[in-house]
This record gives structure tokens, sequence and C-alpha cells, in this order.
């Protein structure tokens, strides 16, 4: 695995929304038409990071407070502790392997990570084998940074979007997502 240091976010996404949206004649999954109308209003096209949001919400209450309702939701999860700078940086560390079917590279995951911390005051709140759970204290509040937020979601993890409890467009995510103090992904 490499540093997460060593990886530009940006850079990332767009490269995996590149790989994501490419049209595959044998995709089993999409034929081209429904891939193109899933990235709908911007196709193929990368459309860049979504802004920075200020927030008035203190992160890491946040984050304690979606902990405490996610525990009481699922009363059989447990307490992991690592010696980590930050959430981002504890996937590296402990070598999580949620995303394995797409990249088994834990650090770039974790650079995307580091960078929502940074715009969007992410938390990493829990972890499961397949599965990544932030709090967010600054979501996108209005249609148009919520396309863009959706982007980077489809381009970290496009299960979200393709295989979610029903698949979505990026206009339908947007919307679910649009002021959400709390985004959730797995990976197939």
């Amino acid at each position: 695995m490499s540093s997460p240091a060593s990886h530009d976010p940006a850079r990332l996404l767009a490269q995996w929304w590149a790989t994501y949206t490419a049209v595959d004649e044998d995709d089993d999954m999409l034929d081209t038409d429904r891939r193109l109308a899933v990235t709908a209003p911007f196709g193929q096209t990368w459309p860049g990071l979504a802004p920075s949001r200020e927030t008035a919400i203190n992160p890491d209450h946040l984050a304690s407070e979606y902990a405490q309702a996610f525990l009481a939701d699922r009363p059989q999860t447990r307490l992991g502790l690592v010696a980590a700078a930050s959430g981002a940086e504890a996937l590296a560390v402990v070598g999580w392997d949620g995303p394995c079917n797409y990249d088994n590279d834990t650090a770039k995951f974790s650079a995307v990570l580091r960078d929502w911390e940074h715009r969007f005051g992410a938390r990493v709140v829990a972890v499961g084998f397949s599965t990544l759970h932030l709090s967010i204290s600054a979501p996108p509040v209005d249609e148009h940074e919520a396309l863009l937020v959706a982007a980077e979601h489809f381009a970290f993890c496009p299960d979200n979007i393709w295989q979610g409890s029903r698949p979505y467009t990026l206009a339908a995510y947007a919307e679910r997502i649009t002021g959400a103090h709390y985004w959730d992904f797995w990976w197939d």
C-alpha cells in the first residue's frame, strides 16, 4: 500500500470517474444509454470537485452524536482504536480493504477522505468489511453543489449509485444527500 500523502484526491476522483463512465459494450450491468443516463448531466466529462463549505457545526461533536446513534441502531458494533492523526489516516494504517473490488490501495481512498475532512468536515464514524460511514458537518445545500458531491461519490464508490437500495441517477442521489449530515458507502 502507498501513502495517502502521495495521492492527489482531485486526480484520483477524475481517474475513477473516467474508468466508471467509460462506455463498455460488454458491460453486464448497464448498457451504454443507461450508463450515460446515470451520470447526467455530466455524462463522461468529469465536472471537477465541489467547493468547500463553511460550517457552524463542530465536526467532532457531530461525529460523536452520529456514533452514538449508529451504536444504538447497531449494538453489535465494536470499538476500534487506531494510532493515527485522523479517521482517514486510520483506514490506511489498519489496511482496511473495503473497496478491494475496485482498488487494493486503501491509501487512495484515505487521501480522498482526508480531503473531505477539510472540505466538508467529514469524520469516519464506522467501517465494516465493505462499508464506510461518515458524519458530515458541511453537507451540500443546493442542487448544483449536491450534483458535484454526487459525482465525487460516484467516482469514490460507484456501487452507491449503481447498486444501492435502489439504482440512482446522479440527480436523484444528489437530492438524497442535500443537507444530509451523514454519508454511507458500500462496495459490492
